[in-house]
């Protein structure tokens, strides 16, 4: 198996990767980093916190020097991945420095404009990207090294046209690194555009299957944040991740445990960038014990020691499940998956269970007590019990329908828990 000496990196990079107690290269690294250090576009397919930063990274803080102009983009799909990257690539530049800035969306855009101005690599989100494009007060002219980081994960968020638009604007003389979790249609056609003679490099998750407990509780939906707020006081864990599939109920349940004795606190895209800093900060260092979130957080951040993973809200497709669930059991540590499926979520349930590759196991009900909750609009919050609360356990306002349960024959019924989905979707 190669060391770190045996991948082709400077020196520089070399001591700061001791320095901060890099032992050995993850696969993706050792797969990836050669042929990328030898100046070839590169796909390279793995799950997120693998490693993915210094595969890039290795190239640009060997490659550029400081002081010749804007000679680095690398495009994110969020504003945390994209403060994570730079302070990332500042850490591996120490010894050969680099003016590296981020510049997203939901800050002030005049400090983004003068730090442009002498920034050697920029890690960015597209629309912020898009914006100082037009502005023209950013120059891709020089751009050598490109980099499409969680490129999955952009074009689901719809950010294809503008991330082509980007690319129409860089030299067709450069260096393109796309990084995904997985590589589609969507991808492979941007690929084919935008790439020469792609090296294609992919590594096993990260997550330990056998480490890995997943399971699922059928709960009315009255009682589904009776539930939660049962378990979580019932578990001894550090850190856990509470996925919701909007910011409504991400809101709620954020608040609504915390009124409840819960140390949580809820992340989502409608916060102020400076106020989710602050959270994820708070989340590394242990101060906030639970993570209330949406898939912002799913993907691409480095969130080590989550032990348990709840699924609140089901998302829609396996694919989005597993991005969740690659939160923990990692690095050979153990993890659970709980899934707390009510009505409105039996047709993504039963979605994500059609990939036979997922073991979910049933769990009883348990008894529990009806939790008071607490409804927020404009004017503030008022006391109700869970029972005048909305059908689903959601934000008053977002109704749920008329949702259905799947039933032996393939479709879905009106009413009434599911006894057995495994053996529906079998």
């Amino acid at each position: 198996m190669k060391n770190f000496n045996e991948l082709g990196l400077s020196n520089s990079l070399l001591k700061k990767l001791s320095e901060m107690d890099f032992r050995e290269p993850s696969e993706i690294q050792r797969k990836a980093i050669p042929p990328i250090l030898a100046g070839k576009d590169v796909i390279a397919g793995s799950a997120t916190g693998s490693g993915k930063t210094l595969v890039f990274g290795a190239a640009i803080v060997d490659r550029l020097k400081k002081g010749h102009g804007l000679q680095a983009l690398i495009l994110t799909p969020t504003r945390e991945l994209a403060e994570q990257v730079s302070t990332s690539l500042n850490e591996f530049s120490k010894y050969a420095p680099l003016e590296i800035i981020p510049v997203y969306g939901g800050v002030s855009i005049n400090l983004q404009i003068k730090q442009l101005r002498t920034a050697d690599v920029v890690v960015g989100t597209p629309g912020r990207i898009l914006d100082h494009l037009s502005r023209g007060t950013i120059d891709l002219k020089h751009i050598k090294i490109l980099v499409l980081d969680e490129a999955d994960r952009m074009l689901d968020m719809g950010f294809l046209p503008a991330v082509e638009n980007i690319l129409q604007e860089c030299p067709e003389k450069r260096q393109t690194i796309l990084l995904s979790a997985t590589v589609y249609e969507d991808l492979s056609s941007l690929a084919e555009r935008y790439m020469i003679n792609p090296a294609h490099v992919s590594a096993e998750s990260q997550v330990d299957p056998s480490k890995l407990r997943q399971v699922y509780y059928d709960v009315p939906s009255k009682m589904k944040f009776s539930l939660l707020v049962y378990l979580l006081k019932k578990e001894q864990a550090n850190l856990l991740m509470v996925f919701c599939n909007t910011r409504i109920n991400a809101d709620f349940v954020g608040k609504n445990l915390k009124y409840s004795g819960i140390d949580a606190v809820a992340i989502h895209g409608g916060l102020a960038q400076n106020r989710r800093k602050n959270i994820m900060w708070n989340f590394h260092k242990g101060k906030v014990c639970v993570l209330v979130c949406t898939d912002v957080a799913a993907r691409g951040l480095d969130i080590p020691n989550v032990t348990h993973i709840y699924n609140y809200d089901l998302p829609k497709t396996s694919k989005e499940y597993i991005h969740r669930i690659g939160r923990t059991a990692r690095a050979g540590k153990e993890g659970i998956a709980v899934n707390l499926v009510s009505q409105r979520d039996y047709e993504n349930f039963g979605r994500i269970l059609s990939d036979y590759s997922l073991d979910i196991a049933e769990e009883k009900l348990p008894n529990m007590p009806p939790v008071k909750v607490q409804l927020f609009d404009r004017r503030g919050g008022h006391d109700r019990n869970e029972r005048g609360f909305s059908r689903e356990g959601g934000a008053q306002g977002n109704r749920p329908g008329r949702y259905k349960r799947p039933n032996k024959s393939g479709g879905f019924g009106r009413s009434g828990p599911s006894r057995s989905f495994r053996k529906v979707y079998k």
